[in-house]
């Protein structure tokens, strides 16, 4: 059975432990700010953040901003991007009284746990990783130490806090991998510190971008939290599609079509299948409308909260919850420390 066979058998049984038990477990997730958050990230992995927090599990979201720059030469944007995730985090539920949120610059110990993790992982572990080889191909550049060194960075933000629940989907589950190794092996070496995380696949579907292609600010395909509706109507509305009058959903042949399809089925809780036979023969406008009234509004309340927030509340939210994650981080590299027989 494959890592991903075997942990999608366990998912019945753990989501029940959550269920029963949410105070037993900690949950390490968030993003790298590399623009502003889209209805792909609201989908995929805002809402069950929300879902879980509710329920009662301790959560820690990170802006990941050091690694903005794993795959590219600038950080770019990224002051901008990280209070604009803020203000979509709080417009989505996520609330700072119960959940963490926090960026890696912020927490000078979360590099220093990174020391003793890379001796734990081997170079050609490093290389075999699926998802850094996805990102390098991506990127169009030479591998760099931080790019190749990903997976122990995000081991050091899961592990610092002791998550024991990451958040993830099938593609990034090797990451998850690499952290429980490191975990095991620290273990092993110096003694029980640290959790093995446990990763929660998320059933929610990969939305693709409005031209089929996969989701990306550098494709100009996605539509963001932070846009009003008629922006939002904008980009549906300059969305590819085909001449072919008859709407069908065809992933393979009619990628922009499908799209939007993808799009508002998520929005309307519908498949896809359904809303094509729908349309019929009204044609791409008809579709393009449909989308556009679907993402406006399942978004509309989502947006009237972001419009009531202000710069003031992220940056109160960041300190805070910057506070919070390094007095924790300092306990667990002391604690760490002291496993090792470095603690002076």
């Amino acid at each position: 059975m494959d890592s991903f066979s075997a942990t999608s058998a366990r998912m019945p049984a753990l989501r029940s432990s959550i269920t029963e038990n949410p105070s037993r477990y900690r949950v390490l997730t968030g993003e790298r700010p590399t623009g502003h958050l889209h209805l792909g990230h609201y989908v995929g992995t805002i809402r069950e953040r929300v879902r879980l927090q509710d329920a009662g599990v301790k959560t820690f979201v990170i802006l990941a901003d050091y690694q903005v720059i794993t795959d590219r030469d600038t950080a770019g944007a990224v002051r901008d991007n990280v209070h604009s995730a803020v203000l979509d985090y709080l417009a989505a539920g996520i609330d700072p009284d119960r959940s963490t949120i926090f960026t890696h610059s912020a927490i000078p110990e979360l590099n220093q746990l990174f020391l003793p993790f890379l001796s734990l992982v081997t170079e050609a572990e490093l290389h075999r990783n699926p998802t850094v080889k996805a990102e390098l191909l991506d990127s169009g550049r030479a591998l760099n130490g931080l790019l190749l060194t990903y997976p122990v960075h995000q081991a050091a933000d899961i592990l610092f806090c002791k998550g024991n629940l990451v958040p993830v989907g099938k593609d990034n589950l090797p990451h998850v991998e690499v952290t429980r190794t490191i975990a095991r092996r620290f273990n092993e070496r110096y003694g029980k510190v640290f959790p093995e995380p446990e990763a929660l696949i998320t059933a929610a579907p990969e939305l693709p971008g409005l031209d089929g292609r996969k989701m990306s600010k550098s494709y100009g395909n996605t539509i963001t939290l932070a846009m009003s509706e008629d922006e939002t109507a904008q980009r549906i509305r300059k969305a590819p599609t085909d001449a072919e009058r008859t709407i069908t959903y065809d992933p393979d042949s009619r990628p922009g079509v499908s799209a939007l399809l993808d799009t508002a089925a998520v929005c309307l809780d519908r498949t896809p299948e359904d809303i094509a036979d729908e349309i019929g023969s009204k044609g791409s406008g008809a579709l393009k409308a449909l989308a556009t009234e679907a993402v406006n509004e399942y978004l509309r309340e989502l947006r009237h909260r972001r419009a009531s927030l202000a710069a003031a509340d992220t940056a109160e939210v960041l300190r805070s919850g910057n506070h919070a994650a390094r007095r924790i981080a300092v306990e667990t590299l002391d604690e760490t420390r002291a496993a090792m027989g470095m603690h002076y």
